[in-house]
C-alpha cells in the first residue's frame, strides 16, 4: 500500500474522536503500561517469597473473586455516583492497594490484600465503558471500542516485557511503578475528564430508580448476550491457562510457548485497526458469528499441533477472532443498554469476564488432567460453535442500530435519542433537545475496556 493511502488510513482511523475520548484512552494505555504485577505475580510469590505454587493459584483466585464481586457494584456506583467520581475511587484505591501489596509478608495479609487488588481494579471498567457509551457517537463507538482495546494490548506488550527486567532489580519496585502509573491515571481523570451521565429531570430520576439490577436481570436478551460472553471468554482465557500447560505436557519448553503466544499480542497491534476500518460498518450479528466460530475452531485446531510453527499459526486464527469479537461486542452491549442504565447493565457484562477467569483454570486443569488436552481443545470447538448459535438467535429481531444526527445522536432499541441537551426517556431509550450529551467535547467519546481493559 502507498504511503499516502496509509497516511490517510490512519487520519481516517483517529478523525472524529472527541478530545475527552483521547485523554480517556490515555488514561488506558499509561494503566496498562505499568501492568507489571500481574506478570511477575506468580513468581514473585513462588522464587522471592518461597511458597508453594497452590498459594500463589489461591492468591490469584482470590483477586478474580475481588473482581467478580466488584463489578456489579461498580455498576451501580457509576450510575448513581457518576463515571468520574467512581473512576476516581477506584483509580486512587488500586494504586493505593497495589503499592501496599509489594510491603505486606505474611501470606494472610498478602492474600486479603490481593483480594482488596482484586475488587479495585475491576471497579474502574463499568465507568470506563459507560463513559465511553456516554461522549462517543454511535456510529464511531466500534472504531473508539477498537482503539481502546489496541491500547489495551499495546500496553500490555510493553509492560510484560518490562515486567521481567523490573524484576530482575526488584519486585517492590514493580509494585511502587504500578501504584505511581495507576495514580497518573487518576490524575488525569481528575483533570481532564468532565462528568458525562446525562443530566435528567425529576421525572427522569424517578424513571431510573426503576432501572435497578433486577431489571437487568429480567432483560433476556442482555442476560443471553452476557452468558455468550462468559463463554467466549472461558474460550479465550486457554491461551493463557490452557495453551502453556499443554504445550508444556508436550514436552516444549516455556520459550516455546512465548514465541506462539507472542504472536497474539503483535497481530492484536498491527490488525486491529485496519480489521476494525474493514468491520465497524458491518452486520454486527455475522461478525459475531463468525468470530465465535474462529474462537472456537482455532484453539480445536490446537489438538493437531506438534510445533511451534503450527501452535503460532493456531493462535492465529483465535486472535483473529478476538479482535472481531471484542470491539463488536462491546457495542452491542451498549446498543442493548438503557441511557441512565448503562452502569448496570455495564457491571453486569464485566462480570461475565471476571467469572470467566475464575472458571477457566478450573475447567482446564480438570479436563486436561482427567481426559487430557485433546479433549479441551475439542470442547473449546463446541463450546464456539454453541456461542456462534446462541448470537445468530439472539440477533434476530436486533431493533435499527444508532444513528448521529448533527451534533445530537439518534439511538433506537437501547440507545438514546440526542437533538440537544435536557433528557426525556421514551421506553428504553431516551431523548436529548437542547446542546447534545452532558459530557461531549466538542464531539462526544467514549471508552471501553474491556474488555479485557485496565
Amino acid at each position: 500500500m502507498p504511503l499516502a493511502s496509509l497516511r490517510r488510513a490512519a487520519r481516517e482511523s483517529v478523525s472524529g474522536l472527541p478530545r475527552a475520548f483521547w485523554w480517556l484512552w490515555t488514561s488506558t494505555l499509561v494503566n496498562r503500561l505499568g501492568g507489571f504485577v500481574a506478570t511477575f505475580m506468580a513468581l514473585y510469590l513462588t522464587l522471592d517469597r518461597g511458597y508453594s505454587a497452590s498459594y500463589a493459584g489461591l492468591v490469584a483466585s482470590l483477586h478474580g473473586l475481588g473482581g467478580v464481586l466488584s463489578s456489579l457494584g461498580a455498576g451501580v456506583m457509576t450510575d448513581r455516583l457518576g463515571r468520574r467520581p467512581t473512576l476516581l475511587i477506584a483509580q486512587s484505591s488500586t494504586a493505593a492497594s497495589v503499592a501496599l501489596l509489594g510491603f505486606m509478608h505474611h501470606p494472610l495479609a498478602i492474600a486479603g490484600v490481593a483480594f482488596l487488588v482484586g475488587m479495585t481494579s475491576n471497579a474502574s471498567r463499568p465507568a470506563v465503558q459507560a463513559m465511553m457509551a456516554d461522549i462517543v457517537r454511535p456510529e464511531d463507538r466500534v472504531r473508539a471500542f477498537s482503539l481502546n482495546y489496541w491500547a489495551i494490548n499495546l500496553g500490555f506488550a510493553v509492560s510484560s516485557a518490562a515486567a521481567g527486567f523490573i524484576a530482575e532489580f526488584s519486585y517492590l519496585a514493580g509494585f511502587l511503578l504500578e501504584a505511581g502509573m495507576t495514580a497518573v491515571c487518576a490524575v488525569v481523570v481528575f483533570m481532564k475528564l468532565p462528568e458525562s451521565r446525562p443530566q435528567r429531570t425529576p421525572a427522569e430520576k424517578r424513571a431510573a430508580d426503576e432501572v435497578g439490577l433486577g431489571t437487568v436481570l429480567r432483560d433476556g436478551r442482555f442476560m443471553g448476550v452476557v452468558g455468550l460472553s462468559f463463554l467466549i471468554s472461558v474460550v479465550f482465557q486457554q491461551g493463557s491457562i490452557g495453551l502453556p500447560v499443554a504445550m508444556g505436557e508436550a514436552g516444549f519448553t516455556p520459550a516455546d510457548y512465548g514465541m506462539a503466544i507472542a504472536v497474539n499480542g503483535v497481530l492484536i497491534v498491527v490488525l486491529q485497526i485496519p480489521v476494525t476500518r474493514f468491520i465497524e460498518h458491518r452486520d454486527p450479528k455475522r461478525l459475531l458469528v463468525v468470530s465465535a466460530i474462529l474462537a472456537g475452531y482455532g484453539f480445536g485446531l490446537t489438538a493437531f499441533a506438534g510445533s511451534v510453527g503450527v501452535f503460532a499459526l493456531t493462535v492465529c486464527v483465535w486472535t483473529l477472532a478476538e479482535i472481531v469479537n471484542a470491539p463488536t461486542q462491546t457495542g452491542l452491549v451498549v446498543r442493548l443498554s438503557p441511557v441512565h442504565g448503562r452502569g448496570r447493565y455495564q457491571g453486569m457484562y464485566t462480570l461475565s469476564w471476571a467469572v470467566a477467569a475464575l472458571v477457566a483454570p478450573l475447567m482446564s486443569g480438570f479436563v486436561i488432567d482427567r481426559y487430557g488436552a485433546e479433549w479441551l481443545w475439542g470442547l473449546c470447538a463446541l463450546v464456539g460453535t454453541l456461542a456462534a448459535v446462541g448470537y445468530a438467535a439472539l440477533m434476530r429481531g436486533l431493533p435499527p442500530a444508532e444513528r448521529s444526527t448533527g451534533r445530537g445522536a439518534v439511538e433506537t432499541g437501547g440507545g438514546a435519542v440526542e437533538n440537544g441537551g435536557g433528557a426525556v426517556e421514551t421506553g428504553r431509550g431516551a431523548v436529548e433537545t437542547g446542546g447534545g450529551e452532558r459530557g461531549r467535547d466538542g464531539s462526544g467519546a467514549r471508552l471501553t475496556t474491556e474488555t479485557t481493559a485496565p
